[in-house]
């Protein structure tokens, strides 16, 4: 048999699509065409503190395994918080930056992280992130949002496990909206119902285009709405209209826009991406404010979209407690992260040990107020556990 090697690029279009999408299977936001689009867009680049050290193995000729990896300058766009860990190098006179990241860029979607076909391959992949972390001489390796398969790996190799909190929603079968709504309770269905009434009397309708039916001035819109979300937090957006714009064109089964309008002049869009199970709400903007427009555009309308494609979970985005009041439920999510220096390690495993019980004790505390009628809630099982939050200097996600 051919022998394995380890193997680090800087780009996939040393990659065939092909090779890579086959490890990836059907996960969009992992595929060759999100992930290279990021990089030839310059969103995801050495100049915006993403340097791609892509780990390839192969077994001869043939790429049987790889890892998302970026030799990282800052913390941005990743969703699960170490400002105070960097902050703790910087007051003890240590640098922190550059560190390695296992992650989908600006994405806090939990799902594989190391792509091969059998544990001892992903074995494999993960001794070589750790055997690049004492090469780079860098201060860490963090690993986000990893499934359960990945997470359960890096615990036995001894990486600290951090958990962090989510709001997923279910579809356990629902017929339609109405029946989706009849599982909540009275107060909660009361207010969706009146949120979407007074769009309705206010002249407000939507359209949920897809893939190629998105036409290029409705990505020129919903650029403008997601650069606007950004400008109103403060906060400079990290994505580009090419990039939207390459999305569209090389994923279109998989993302879906929803424009609101009003007597024809279109008023806000949301972006999404999905597959057959799964939607990721990603961003959303509007030209002004009109009472109930974001609870509709990023929820209500993923909804309904997800009840008719029967798509069975619809993730979030990061933060939102709101969320819950509108159907979400709370998921504990994960991350690994190995850090070189022994006595940080302590300190930082100290920390995620006292951080678990409090996510735990915050999922507990949001089970209790399930907006669902008593009885009723949970007949789906949660999903599975998985890695990361928000709250990084950007605006909220849809």
């Amino acid at each position: 048999m051919p022998s394995f090697s380890l193997h680090v690029t800087d780009t996939l279009a040393a990659v065939q699509p092909s090779s890579w999408d086959a490890l990836v299977g059907e996960q969009p936001l992992l595929s060759h065409a999100f992930l290279h689009a990021l990089h030839e867009t310059g969103c995801a680049s050495p100049k915006t503190g993403w340097a791609p050290r892509y780990l390839l193995l192969r077994q001869g000729e043939a790429l049987v395994g790889a890892m998302p990896l970026y030799l990282k300058a800052h913390s941005y766009g990743e969703y699960v918080f170490d400002w105070s860990w960097a902050d703790a190098y910087r007051r003890h006179g240590q640098r922190y930056y550059p560190k390695l990241l296992a992650a989908i860029p600006f994405t806090p979607a939990t799902g594989p992280r190391l792509l091969a076909s059998t544990g001892q391959l992903r074995r494999r992949l993960l001794e070589g992130a750790l055997a690049l972390l004492a090469e780079e001489r860098v201060s860490s390796l963090h690993i986000l949002f990893p499934d359960a398969q990945d997470a359960a790996q890096c615990a036995a190799a001894g990486l600290l496990m951090r958990d962090s909190l989510q709001f997923h929603w279910q579809n356990p079968g629902y017929r339609d909206f109405a029946d989706f709504l009849s599982t909540l309770n009275h107060d909660k269905r009361k207010k969706i119902r009146q949120e979407r009434r007074r769009l309705t009397e206010a002249g407000i309708s939507f359209r949920r285009p897809t893939g190629a039916d998105i036409a290029a001035a409705e990505w020129a819109f919903f650029y403008r709405c997601y650069v606007n979300t950004y400008r109103e937090h403060g906060s400079t957006p990290y994505l580009t209209l090419p990039f939207f714009e390459r999305i569209g064109a090389t994923m279109p089964g998989n993302v879906v826009l929803v424009i609101g309008s009003r007597n024809g002049t279109a008023v806000c869009a949301a972006l999404d991406v999905f597959d057959h199970g799964t939607l990721w709400g990603r961003y959303w903007g509007a030209t002004g404010h009109v009472p109930g427009l974001h609870f509709e555009a990023c929820y209500y309308q993923a909804i309904e979209f997800c009840i008719e494609r029967r798509i069975s979970l619809f993730e979030g985005g990061a933060q939102g407690v709101h969320k819950l009041a509108r159907g979400f439920l709370p998921v504990t999510t994960r991350s690994a992260h190995a850090i070189a220096d022994p006595k940080f390690a302590h300190a930082i495993e100290a920390f995620v040990a006292r951080e678990r019980i409090d996510v735990a004790q915050t999922v507990d505390e949001l089970e209790r107020a399930s907006p669902f009628r008593q009885g009723e809630a949970n007949e789906a099982p949660l999903p599975g556990e998985a890695g990361g939050t928000a709250q990084d200097g950007a605006p909220r996600e849809a």
